[in-house]
């Protein structure tokens, strides 16, 4: 059996694989791509690093792309779920194992996650984490290894049987909360979830696909989707009301002075709250099978 494999899920990445598959190749960790139907050169770019591929004919979204690679690392004890974005410094991939030998109660792992103005990204609360509430948000960043609220989907460590005992990430979501759901229910069983301060990663943050038009509206739409999805789903106040009054006012007063990146901003808010409301789901936006 092999103790890690790296699932990454590309969709037009073919700019930022090299240097996440390198990197992880330099830690003898095997990885799956699972590319979302790119149009650019990501699959021949991760063929060429060696990596084993796995082609979606369509976009499936993060989660769906991430369980199917999950599925296919037959072999794993863990998998190392990784954005394309990431690069992990050396002696990550060591660090993250030494750690769940220390903590066996730990149910996921991150790394420290640094992004690329050399900032510190730790996310101090939670949306589905009443567990460990942080009502004012203060951040206090970790000094050394530390149980979390949330770890970010960018880089998670965990036991691929837990994975699948769990379900995997929630398929009705096609992008955003995925991560904070995952978090919930590997909670939910009584298991921590560790930030682990010696394993570094370099994060590209919003860099693993490249621009295309459309881009911020689907995900805006994606965004307050998937918020309200995921309220509805643990018991709390939908804030599919609140996100449509906010944001359709502004959405209007950009169209009014011809202000594109506002109408894509707000628009996409107002257009995904209003979808909720009206009972359609991420999947058929996408028009992919539930």
């Amino acid at each position: 059996m092999v103790g890690l494999v790296a699932i990454v899920v590309a969709h037009d990445s073919a700019e930022v694989l090299p240097a996440c598959l390198a990197a992880l190749a330099g830690q003898h960790v095997p990885a799956i791509v699972v590319d979302n139907a790119s149009r650019d050169a990501s699959v021949a770019v991760a063929e060429a690093a060696g990596a084993r591929v796995i082609r979606n004919p369509r976009n499936e979204g993060y989660g769906r792309a991430n369980n199917r690679g999950v599925a296919a690392a037959e072999t794993a004890e863990r998998v190392l779920i990784v954005n394309p974005d990431v690069v992990l410094w050396p002696g990550a991939v060591d660090a993250l194992l030494a750690a769940a030998r220390a903590w066996p109660d730990a149910g996921l792992l991150a790394p420290r996650l640094i992004e690329p103005d050399g900032r510190f990204f730790y996310q101090a609360r939670s949306l589905l984490a009443p567990y460990l509430a942080n009502p004012s948000g203060r951040l206090a960043l970790p000094g050394g290894d530390a149980c979390a609220p949330f770890l970010s989907g960018a880089c998670l460590m965990i036991a691929r049987a837990l994975f699948l005992d769990l379900g995997g990430f929630d398929q009705n979501i096609f992008l955003f909360y995925e991560d904070d759901d995952l978090c919930r229910r590997v909670a939910e069983t009584g298991r921590a979830l560790v930030h682990v301060h010696g394993a570094e990663v370099l994060h590209g943050r919003g860099r693993s696909s490249a621009p295309e038009r459309g881009r911020v509206f689907r995900t805006r739409w994606h965004q307050a989707w998937s918020r309200a999805y995921v309220s509805r789903k643990y018991g709390l106040p939908d804030p599919s009301p609140a996100t449509l009054t906010t944001n359709l006012p502004k959405a209007l007063l950009s169209a009014l002075v011809l202000r594109r990146a506002g109408v894509e901003r707000y628009g996409g808010s107002a257009a995904g709250a209003l979808a909720f409301l009206r009972g359609r789901t991420a999947l058929a936006r996408e028009e992919l099978p539930g």
